[in-house]
């Protein structure tokens, strides 16, 4: 069975390690690459890939929304997450997005390989390094915490947590000003956060953005 792979992750060093592993398979092929979340959509819908091992923090655009997105454009896309984070909040964000498996960035080789293997035929995968017990906890407890914000207002809340002003965010999401003004403040009332580092805060609890990634 021959399975094609698009890679998702904002560091080169890293994307190029990943297709020399994959692409040393004669039925795995790397068929496109994507830098940040945004962009992975976008070539997940020109090249409809089997599979789609995805970075869970990313710029722009997270994995976990990406994830989104991705499935429902395309939804026979097996994604695999791909992360430094064995945290629930990262493992639970990416399943409850419709991920099929889930991989420490620090796994061996082969791992990688098998996972790619597995969910193209529709199993899932979680790391080796995450055991069956955690796994049926991260399961159990898929709701989630806090207001429930739309898809829309958690990407335009990762953006704002990057610093963006309303004007940036409207380009990057082909909105006006005032319409993002509009969301800012739906999402503030929802949070009832009134700052930028209450909301950034809140973004990284959420899982939205990251310190060290």
């Amino acid at each position: 069975m021959d399975i094609s792979v698009l890679l998702a992750d904002d560091h080169k060093i890293l994307r190029d390690g990943l297709k020399n592993v994959i692409e040393s398979r004669a039925n795995l092929s790397v068929v496109a690459e994507a830098t940040d979340g945004r962009e992975a959509v976008k070539l997940s819908h020109e090249h409809k890939p089997d599979v789609v091992v995805m970075d869970v923090a990313m710029p722009g655009l997270n994995g976990v929304e990406a994830t989104k997105q991705i499935i429902k454009d395309n939804p026979d896309a097996k994604i695999i997450a791909l992360s430094m984070h064995s945290n629930r909040r990262y493992i639970s964000g990416m399943f409850k997005a419709g991920a099929y498996g889930y991989l420490m960035k620090d796994c061996e080789s082969e791992e990688l390989i098998k996972a790619i293997e597995t969910v193209a035929h529709n199993q899932k995968y979680l790391s080796q390094k995450i055991s069956g017990i955690i796994l049926n906890e991260y399961m159990s407890t898929l709701e989630e915490e806090g207001p429930e914000l739309s898809g829309r207002e958690k990407e335009i809340l990762q953006l704002i947590a990057e610093g963006k002003s309303s004007r940036d965010i409207g380009e990057i999401l082909f909105l006006s000003s005032k319409t993002i003004d509009a969301h800012r403040k739906n999402i503030m009332d929802k949070l009832n956060m009134y700052t930028i580092p209450e909301l950034t805060k809140y973004a990284i609890r959420s899982g939205l953005i990251t310190l060290d990634e």
